[in-house]
């Protein structure tokens, strides 16, 4: 049995970017008897099977989903995977050569964590992204920190670890099928198609937290970020900011209870003047958040959703050198 599941998730990848994942991947420092690769191709066009050449690898495998959606290709890799630690790879991430070896080590040193992952993801540029959209560049999984974070507050965001080289427990990986199955909304869990939707990152953290365990990145797990020039486009960003409004809007309705608030008037009005001080582009982006807010209250009413019960225990942050499970009383 391996001990790490590697599985990449991807739809239609690029093939330049497709290649240069694979190549990191390969050159890991792991010896690949310690791991195995899952390429789930998710309803792509052509194959990947039939143009993409993994025999370098003893334990790898091609498998074809066809159920579109972000989600479904993770709940495949999960219940297709034999790893302890299961390591999601975006088909436009280029991992760090001692990825896998930094991974491998880590349930070790902070067994009181189910999730964790990259704590420098930088980017790589097609072209240079447009000033007025600079701002917004987090909204593309980019981070950097400069010592190690965890938590068990699954809304402390600044220490959820993100898709891109995402990295869960066994035991979280089960819990988060459970999680998916009681939430019932996979359409809008993660990207689905040409849909933004996102979100589906963070149910691995609220996974984490269902089984009493914490959740981190760290900065030694280090990757890069292939970004095309489309993903700078203004009108991608605009549809990014509605769609991960909306989603989040219903995910965080079923996880903590808190409705979605779309802007009154005077909501409205402050984003005019936001606009006026900003830009067009600043001001499209609120507009779109406003939209999905309102779009998610709607989906909620007309789906008669409910809140679930999620496990919670006593809220912690931890950073290098704290007790195990420090106390906020």
């Amino acid at each position: 049995m391996p001990d790490i599941s590697v599985i990449i998730c991807t739809h239609n990848p690029r093939p330049d970017y497709f290649r240069r994942t694979l190549e990191a991947l390969k050159a890991q420092t792991l010896s690949k008897e310690k791991w195995e690769l899952l390429i789930i191709d998710n309803a792509s066009k052509e194959r990947l099977e039939d143009n993409w050449d993994i025999s370098w690898h003893p334990r790898a495998r091609h498998l074809r989903e066809n159920e579109l959606g972000l989600t479904a290709v993770r709940l495949r890799g999960i219940r297709e995977s034999s790893g302890e630690l299961l390591a999601f790879v975006d088909d436009d991430n280029v991992l760090a050569q001692d990825y896998l070896e930094r991974i491998i080590a880590m349930p070790a040193r902070y067994p009181y964590l189910g999730v964790f992952g990259a704590g420098k993801i930088e980017p790589k540029f097609e072209v240079p992204p447009p000033p007025d959209v600079v701002p917004m560049l987090s909204m593309l999984a980019l981070r950097s920190v400069s010592s190690a974070i965890w938590s068990n507050n699954p809304k402390d965001f600044q220490c959820i670890p993100w898709g891109a080289g995402l990295v869960v427990t066994r035991g979280v990986a089960d819990r988060y099928l459970k999680l998916v199955k009681e939430l019932n909304v996979n359409s809008l869990l993660d990207r689905r198609g040409q849909q933004l939707f996102c979100g589906g990152d963070d149910l691995f953290s609220w996974a984490s937290v269902g089984v009493m365990q914490g959740f981190g990145i760290f900065p030694e797990l280090r990757l890069s970020h292939l970004i095309s020039a489309g993903r700078l486009d203004r009108n991608y960003f605009v549809r990014l900011v509605h769609d991960h409004s909306f989603s989040h809007g219903v995910l965080r309705y079923l996880l903590t209870g808190v409705q979605p608030c779309p802007p009154d008037l005077f909501g409205y009005m402050h984003m005019l003047l936001h606009g006026l001080r900003n830009g067009l582009f600043s001001m499209r982006c609120q507009w779109a958040s406003a939209r999905g807010e309102n779009r998610a209250a709607r989906f909620i009413s007309e789906n008669m959703l409910r809140p679930i019960e999620v496990s919670s225990k006593e809220q912690f942050r931890g950073e290098p050198g704290e007790s195990l499970t420090p106390s906020l009383g």
